[in-house]
């Protein structure tokens, strides 16, 4: 990861403790911070549940607009996939390639394991 990476990540980490921090200051059984109000302690909560509603709506926004594409990668690399599986010799070898049997007449058919004959 990047400088700038761990540097955000850091960013993003630090803001998240400071809300559970926050939160979990203001639920506590210990009386309100100074100056608190219960309807200014109640409407923060309410803007820390409206914030997580809505970074978490925009990633479901974000996902759902990129699963076609996500969905259409996967399928063309899976049908290249197959094509390609195909066309390397899935079916295996014609007998016109196949190299003729060790002592055995041109007009036998072999086993391509062994010497042995499969048909007279």
């Amino acid at each position: 990861m990047t400088t700038a990476g761990a540097a955000g990540g850091d960013h993003y980490s630090r803001l998240i403790r400071d809300l559970c921090a926050l939160v979990s200051t203001l639920v506590s059984s210990s009386p309100s911070p100074p100056g608190m109000s219960p309807a200014a302690a109640a409407s923060m909560l309410l803007g820390a549940s409206m914030a997580l509603m809505l970074c978490g709506s925009v990633t479901f926004a974000i996902g759902l607009l990129l699963m076609p594409w996500v969905a259409g990668i996967a399928l063309l690399f899976g049908f290249a996939g197959a094509v390609s599986t195909l066309s390397s010799g899935f079916f295996g070898k014609p007998a016109a390639v196949m190299p003729p049997c060790k002592g055995a007449p041109p007009e036998r058919i072999c086993s391509p394991i062994g010497s042995d004959v499969l048909a007279p």
